[in-house]
């Protein structure tokens, strides 16, 4: 964990999980893509790599529900309930991997990429289950479109926007070793 204290922590979270809640209007602007750029990923993944995997877990969590409840998008069952596992993925393997590996800048590329394929493997799982409880099919081909064929948009984002944050703010005073 970067930052010591708690109230720090709690405040970046809600920092965060508010960008959640938000981004997704500024994509959705572009429907073609909107969904595309994995809008809320960004903010997780930062959540764990600045406050640790537990805030991480739990923003990740939180914030596909919750928008689902406040705005309607994603529909709650089954994109919002199998996002949610995804994220809370992202967050907490970002925040483990932070603390594990050694403070190197490439290291920061290792962890989100470890992190990404964690976190598409459990929507895969999560779907596959949620698809066999509603009777539907849900294919190899239907998750490597998902996970991966229509994301790379997001992903590439990620890869760009992610380490440039965390790096920048390692520099700062916000980063405590």
């Amino acid at each position: 964990m970067r930052i010591k204290s708690n109230v720090q922590r709690l405040a970046v979270s809600a920092l965060l999980l508010a960008l959640c809640l938000i981004l997704p209007f500024v994509t959705g602007q572009i429907p073609e893509i909107g969904n595309m750029l994995c809008p809320m990923h960004i903010p997780v993944l930062l959540c764990g790599f600045l406050c640790g995997w537990q805030y991480g877990a739990v923003t990740g969590f939180i914030a596909p529900l919750l928008r689902s409840f406040l705005f309607a998008s994603p529909p709650l069952f089954p994109q919002a309930v199998s996002m949610a596992f995804e994220i809370l993925t992202y967050g907490a393997v970002s925040g483990l991997l932070s603390k594990k590996l050694p403070d190197k800048n490439i290291c920061i590329y290792f962890n989100l990429i470890i992190s990404m394929l964690s976190g598409r493997v459990v929507w895969g799982i999560v779907r596959f289950i949620i698809q066999g409880l509603g009777y539907t099919e849900f294919s190899f081909n239907l998750f490597l479109a998902g996970a991966f064929s229509n994301a790379v948009p997001g992903i590439i984002i990620q890869l760009i926007v992610v380490p440039v944050v965390v790096i920048a703010l390692k520099h700062s005073l916000l980063w405590k070793d």
